[in-house]
């Protein structure tokens, strides 16, 4: 009797414990500034046989226009290769606020994709989805990481997909 007294008294001490980390769980950032994201990383991380693949430096500048939807935010950016290789796009992300400070960002987006020098993707038209995991400062700017793969979705029969880390900047701007 003892054991189940102090299994139930444990449980309910886990139970409130937890319960105000629960209530910092949150989806989108209403009332959250637009924002410009900058970025640094690398493009076609993942190791491949074919001639045109290899690693490249890759840089974002990306436009994040707030909660316009309910929790949904439009964003726009251009991700530029240090092989010429260009991604312009356009899409939408969601804010999970774990607690005020940590965000995850899913994200998906679709754009026009040109080589350059580097990776093949098979075609122009390419789609993007990832993710974001970022802190957010109490001036509502953000530092994270970014993970995304861009694939045409088997379009053409060229598709290798490629996936891309970099490290992002968030600043938040005034109007």
């Amino acid at each position: 009797m003892a054991k189940q007294i102090l299994v139930v008294a444990a449980i309910a001490a886990a139970a409130l414990v937890a319960r105000p980390a629960a209530a910092q769980f949150s989806l989108g950032s209403p009332g959250g500034p637009q924002r410009l994201e900058l970025g640094a990383g690398a493009f076609d991380i993942t190791p491949s046989l074919r001639k045109d693949a290899g690693t490249q430096g890759d840089f974002r500048g990306e436009y994040h226009f707030g909660d316009m939807l309910w929790i949904i935010s439009p964003m726009a950016g251009l991700d530029v290769t240090t092989k010429g290789g260009t991604y312009l796009y356009g899409g939408f992300g969601f804010d999970i606020n774990f607690t005020p400070n940590w965000v995850l960002t899913p994200n998906g987006a679709v754009g026009w994709y040109q080589h350059g020098s580097g990776t093949i993707l098979g075609s122009w038209f390419e789609f993007r989805t990832g993710a974001e995991l970022d802190y957010k400062f109490d001036d509502q700017s953000r530092l994270g990481i970014a993970v995304h793969h861009i694939s045409n979705a088997g379009l053409t029969k060229v598709n290798p997909g490629e996936q891309s880390v970099l490290l992002v900047y968030q600043l938040p701007l005034p109007w």
